[in-house]
């Protein structure tokens, strides 16, 4: 089929960038918009592309980027903002949807990929899903003339991601327990390439066309079972201490004001609603989704396998000399299965 000329905002993010590099693969011609061009240097190895500088919240930067499109996809999204009272989840999601609706008028483009999220409402109890919603309605009301498509993901995982990585950044960082907010609010998770492979079949409309999609993967999750998996995953043997509403409310609060906000109150409100698919849209698109579990133990077990063996080398290096590896009791505490390599090979090196 002929190639498409495609202009992907957000295209240097977690999902963007695997996004550019698949569309690319396929022969499209992309271009890709950026703040500051010169710290996404390194895409320009992917031949096709075109990065270029604009801000994407000024509409006339973004009819002249659109002209001679065919398709442009928004992928632009935050889970957090850097104030408070929903101005900047309004700014990135709302607001600026509405100046790429403005912006394809005025190109005369009329296909729009809008990745939203799971449960986005106008009337959701987060900022992040109200605005998420508000950005949807503002679509659906656009008129005649906008041929669109909306993707609702669950969370998103995959390598690189800010999900199943940042759990597991926060285990390694806390000791003993971890407290968890929500321990009971309910996940679809979604492998990032299922979603790319959803955007790749409704490119051109036909079917897809002024439809809505919920993505989620095969299985229903827990936090408290994520959380779980991450830890056994990577070897970080903690108590996971699942918090009452108004303690995780308290934590909220207290994060809200935690350099890179790790946990927000606007998280929690989000974990208040279940992040569960209630139409199959990979099944509508007959795409089958692939398994958390599976894909998970692909990046993530490499971090404990790396640990385990870096220690076993060592002790192996120290078993000539009868030499025990040290083993820490604040790692023994810990109960971290490079600690319990180490002791093993120790019971191994004083064996007669």
């Amino acid at each position: 089929m002929k190639p498409l000329s495609i202009c992907i905002l957000g295209g240097t993010g977690f999902l963007g960038t695997r996004l550019l590099a698949r569309l690319i693969k396929d022969g499209h011609r992309v271009t890709a918009l950026s703040r500051d061009r010169e710290q996404h240097k390194h895409l320009l190895v992917l031949p096709g592309l075109t990065l270029e500088n604009g801000d994407v919240y000024d509409e006339a930067q973004l009819s002249e980027h659109f002209r001679g499109k065919d398709v442009v996809v928004n992928l632009v999204g935050i889970l957090n903002e850097r104030g408070f009272g929903g101005g900047g989840f309004r700014r990135a999601h709302t607001e600026l949807t509405r100046a790429v609706l403005q912006a394809m008028r005025s190109a005369g483009v009329h296909r729009l990929l809008q990745v939203s999220a799971l449960k986005a409402a106008t009337a959701a109890p987060s900022y992040y899903l109200r605005s998420k919603g508000e950005a949807e309605k503002l679509i659906r009301e656009s008129g005649a003339n906008l041929d669109w498509t909306i993707f609702q993901p669950s969370v998103m995982f995959g390598p690189g991601d800010s999900f199943l990585n940042r759990f597991a950044t926060l285990l390694a960082s806390v000791p003993f327990a971890f407290p968890l907010a929500r321990p009971k609010a309910r996940f679809q998770p979604v492998l990032v390439d299922d979603v790319i492979e959803a955007l790749r079949r409704c490119l051109r409309g036909g079917a897809g066309s002024r439809k809505t999609y919920e993505l989620g993967g095969p299985r229903i999750y827990t936090l408290r079972e994520i959380v779980e998996l991450v830890a056994k995953l990577t070897g970080s043997r903690r108590w996971i201490i699942g918090l009452p509403n108004f303690a995780a409310r308290v934590q909220g609060l207290v994060m809200d004001f935690v350099p890179g906000r790790p946990f927000s109150t606007d998280n929690y409100r989000s974990l208040t609603v279940d992040s569960v698919c209630t139409v199959d849209g990979f099944a509508n698109l007959g795409i089958k989704p692939q398994s958390m579990m599976a894909s998970a133990r692909q990046y993530l077990g490499a971090l404990e396998d790396n640990a385990r063996l870096s220690h076993n080398r060592a002790a192996a290096g120290r078993a000539g000399h009868s030499a025990p590896t040290p083993v820490t009791a604040a790692e023994i505490r810990s109960g971290s299965s490079a600690a319990a390599a180490a002791a093993a090979n120790n019971r191994a090196a004083m064996r007669p």
